[in-house]
């Protein structure tokens, strides 16, 4: 076996045996964080817990909203015209390594217009194409394929739906007194973010082919079959009530009424995209083509369980994030990278510091809220490039995603597969996305 394989099947054998599930993961870092209040930032025990408390349910909207998201997503891909073409693009692979590169393109593609679509698409699209190649008889390393398939989210932030892009150019944001508007023009639509992105659009898919096990180390993929739906017997009397709830007749005028509202949205009040207008668009589209509003509610209810994990575990990674502003946790670690800083790397400390907060912290917004504004502060007093330093920081934020098991959970969810079964594969895409993310920063 060649020195990588025997790297990742060693990486993958420690993640089995060591890796507990994400919401035991979440209460572990919790009692961390209470540890480190504690020890490193002078914290009283009793305020601890306290500030953990009440930060509980700060980011209850954003639950919700990041819940939503994942539910109409997932209800978007799996409508019978997104499903046709998840199939065809499926169908199309000849090989085991066509399979783990096409899995980890189409995500970094649909990555770059929607994280929501992108996360859920992710294991709709690994379980496509695990599907496709066991009809066809081509045998592939399914944990491998799931992890390809999720590893393309790592450039969300760099395209249309990037939190701190976004918000940095939308007026009365919390730091528009600070800094200014800084628009997307000077962020996301920079030569050098589009270069990033298409850098490791294209590169990375090669890198998770080549991690393919020998052939002898291939295991036979397990994957479980999608659960069919109960249809009316053909006799069965069409009642009214039958008709209202399977005619498309019914959800039309909805559809059009949504799709009015968002022309209103976009081109009569001139508002950009956020979170709820991309909430919005997702259940629309998805009402649009289920075909009746019956079939919509079937597939959301099928996708309460993508959803569910979120609305447990996202009040403790708020409860974390709460007791580490309260207590300067988050300030010290942001303050040690600053420290140690000029203004040309700055933006490269600014995406470590991001990428280590994100574990305890993974909310784009959230951690801006607390990271940015020390951040900004510092762009400032040294010298260095605002818009740069928080590219830097966003891009921290998604790299680490790679193995942060809550964002995990959608994927491992629709895949029907462990996090500890993948991680050893994402961990080798973070290493290499950590390159060319910090060398990008420091060097262009």
């Amino acid at each position: 076996m060649p020195p990588m394989n025997r790297l990742v099947a060693a990486l993958v054998r420690v993640f089995i045996r060591w890796m507990p599930d994400a919401f035991a993961v979440a209460i572990l870092l919790t009692l961390l964080t209470v540890v480190l209040a504690v020890t490193v930032a002078g914290y009283p025990l009793g305020a601890a817990v306290e500030s953990w408390g009440d930060g509980f349910w700060n980011l209850l909207t954003f639950t919700n909203q990041i819940s939503l998201t994942l539910l109409f997503g997932y209800a978007f891909a799996n409508t019978p015209p997104v499903q046709r073409a998840l199939l065809r693009i499926a169908g199309q692979v000849t090989s085991a390594p066509m399979a783990y590169g096409l899995a980890c393109f189409i995500t970094g593609i649909l990555a770059l217009f929607s994280w929501g679509l992108a996360l859920v698409s992710a294991g709709i699209m690994a379980r496509a194409i695990g599907e496709a190649c066991l009809r066809k008889g081509i045998r592939v390393h399914y944990p491998l394929l799931v992890a390809s398939s999720f590893s393309g989210f790592v450039i969300w932030h760099q395209g249309l739906t990037s939190s701190v892009g976004l918000a940095i150019a939308t007026p009365g944001n919390f730091l528009e007194e600070q800094i200014g508007l800084v628009t997307t023009s000077h962020t996301i639509f920079t030569a050098w973010n589009i270069g990033v992105a298409l850098f490791v659009l294209f590169t990375l898919p090669l890198v998770m082919s080549a991690l393919r096990p020998a052939d002898a180390a291939v295991e036979e993929m397990n994957v479980p079959p999608e659960r069919s739906r109960d249809e009316p017997a053909g006799d069965a009397e069409m009642t009214p009530a039958r008709w209202m709830e399977r005619s498309a007749a019914v959800s039309l005028p909805i559809v059009a009424m949504g799709l009015f509202f968002l022309g209103v949205h976009f081109f009569v009040r001139d508002k950009g995209l956020e979170l709820n207008i991309l909430n919005f668009g997702f259940l629309i589209a998805g009402l649009a083509l289920a075909g009746s509003a019956v079939k919509y509610a079937e597939v959301i209810a099928d996708g309460g369980r993508v959803a569910a994990p979120f609305l447990l575990q996202y009040p403790f990674y708020a409860g974390i994030a709460g007791l580490m502003a309260d207590s300067g946790l988050a300030r010290m670690v942001v303050e040690f990278f600053v420290s140690i800083s000029t203004p040309a790397t700055l933006p490269v400390f600014g995406f470590l510091a991001g990428g280590l907060l994100n574990i305890f912290i993974p909310s784009g917004g959230g951690q801006w809220a607390v990271q940015g504004p020390i951040m900004m502060a510092a762009a400032q007093e040294v010298g260095a490039d605002l818009p740069r330093v928080a590219m830097g920081v966003a891009l921290g934020d998604q790299w680490t995603n790679l193995v942060q098991p809550l964002v995990l959970m959608p994927i491992l969810m629709i895949a029907s597969i462990g996090a500890r079964e993948i991680m050893g594969y994402t961990f080798v895409a973070l290493f290499w996305t950590g390159a060319i993310f910090s060398l990008s920063l420091l060097l262009f």
